[in-house]
């Protein structure tokens, strides 16, 4: 029952900090919606770019924390601090690499045909973030030793003070004031670009003064790059970043695709997004806290007690996911009346909810699974199953439906035929990851027939 407590706290402590952080997001959502359809559909275009480029290197660093908790769980915190360092090298690649990406989106918007009007917009907008992305990254760093070391509490308390600052700003640079001209969705990122610097140095002001990183000797001088381990972190990371990349892009495309149909319905799958990732924090974040959970006691050479960890946390991804999807399902009206007050944006939106709710279902099985089957160093097969599913089902599925054979017809011109199919790749790829992860625990139990 203690284990169950600790993992209780952990996955309801990061619950919060990353409900603020998609705070950011609905925030977003709703002033760039109040402000008018065009600017929240250059949000949708231009988050989707971002967030595609983001969680992708991100998910190389969050892929970390399996290594770091096995050290917390074998009783090294020197090491860890050591390999803290080490990580520097991938993260500065990985910002060089995103920077990259946003400061030329170009050829992404023409081949995703975002329509021209809406183009400029977009690549302000996406100009303005990529001066932040080296900051998210860090603090990425930040977030993912503490979430290995069982504290997250300094990593929400960060995230929730951030909260204030970005709501008020992005009202204020978006809609303007005070010698401030109205930025429409620029003035989101510009909120996001000053909020993400302020974490970042309260952050590192933690590192520096909190008693609980002393044991790591975090701040020795930085040593030439240590290959064998880099190749460590390659190994594990790059094919957790290339499974986090395939699952976002192929949710995040959609956005690109679904512009050529219009504002509205850009808008209204935006709107569908940003509920579809505010739910989509339950079941990462339990997933987060029972895989430090589970590569801690690997490390401390108690497999058993790891299988049984994750065993509790399946149940309790399954049973959550079931409880929110039935709450969009049933709230729906009273959640698109908070998002909007365009009548023909929330008439699309509202026949998007239900495969919202099915969608997260299954996310929440898959995003559990493929958490702690990296604590198993289990990266390949997930990654091939979201390429084949994720991309080739889902994405393509819905690009077959709704541009080539434009069925069925009550859909045309409409984003349901990608939330369908994506729903439907969705659950096939929760049923195989539990199969996997299923197979792993069988083989650590040491049941007859594994």
């Amino acid at each position: 029952m203690s284990e169950l407590r600790t993992l209780a706290r952990h996955a309801g402590t990061v619950l919060v900090g990353q409900l603020a952080v998609m705070a950011f997001a609905v925030t977003d959502t709703v002033v760039a919606g109040r402000y008018d359809a065009s600017a929240l559909a250059a949000l949708s275009v231009g988050s989707a770019v971002f967030v595609s480029v983001y969680i992708s290197l991100m998910g190389v660093l969050q892929a970390l924390l399996p290594i770091w908790a096995e050290q917390h769980g074998q009783g090294q915190p020197v090491r860890i601090g050591q390999s803290f360092r080490q990580s520097l090298y991938l993260c500065l690649l990985a910002t060089t690499l995103g920077m990259a990406v946003l400061m030329l989106p170009g050829p992404l918007l023409q081949a995703a045909k975002v329509p021209a009007a809406m183009q400029p917009e977009v690549r302000a907008y996406l100009h303005i973030v990529a001066l932040a992305l080296p900051a998210a990254l860090l603090l990425r760093l930040f977030t993912t030793l503490n979430q290995s070391l069982g504290h997250p509490q300094l990593v929400t308390m960060l995230q929730l003070l951030s909260l204030v600052p970005k709501v008020l700003l992005s009202i204020w640079f978006t809609f303007g004031g005070a010698g401030i001209p109205a930025l429409g969705a620029a003035g989101c990122a510009w909120a996001t670009l000053l909020v993400q610097y302020g974490m970042l140095f309260l952050a590192l002001w933690l590192l520096r003064t909190a008693s609980l990183y002393h044991p790591l000797q975090l701040w020795r001088r930085l040593e030439a790059p240590d290959w064998q381990q880099l190749r460590q972190f390659a190994r594990i990371g790059i094919p957790a970043g290339l499974s986090i990349s395939v699952e976002v892009t192929s949710f995040t495309l959609m956005a690109l695709f679904i512009a050529r149909q219009g504002s509205q319905s850009s808008a209204s799958h935006q709107i569908a997004a940003n509920l579809a990732a505010l739910c989509y924090m339950v079941p990462l974040s339990l997933a987060i806290a029972t895989s430090a959970r589970v590569s801690y006691w690997l490390g401390a050479q108690r497999p058993l007690l790891a299988a049984q960890m994750a065993r509790q946390g399946l149940q309790l991804a399954a049973a959550l996911g079931l409880c929110l999807a039935l709450f969009v399902w049933l709230a729906g009206d009273a959640i698109l009346g908070f998002y909007t007050r365009d009548a023909a944006v929330t008439a699309l939106a509202a026949g998007l909810l239900i495969w919202v709710a099915l969608y997260h279902l299954a996310d929440s099985v898959q995003c559990y699974c493929i958490f702690v089957l990296r604590s198993f160093r289990i990266t390949l097969a997930p990654l091939l199953t979201y390429g084949l599913l994720l991309w080739g089902v889902g994405l393509g599925g819905g690009y077959l439906l709704a541009y080539q054979l434009q069925w069925p017809p009550v859909w045309h011109g409409q984003p349901t035929a990608f939330w369908a199919t994506s729903a439907a790749a969705l659950a096939l790829t929760a049923m195989i990851f539990a199969v996997m992860l299923h197979r792993q625990l069988r083989r650590i139990s040491g049941t007859p027939g594994a």
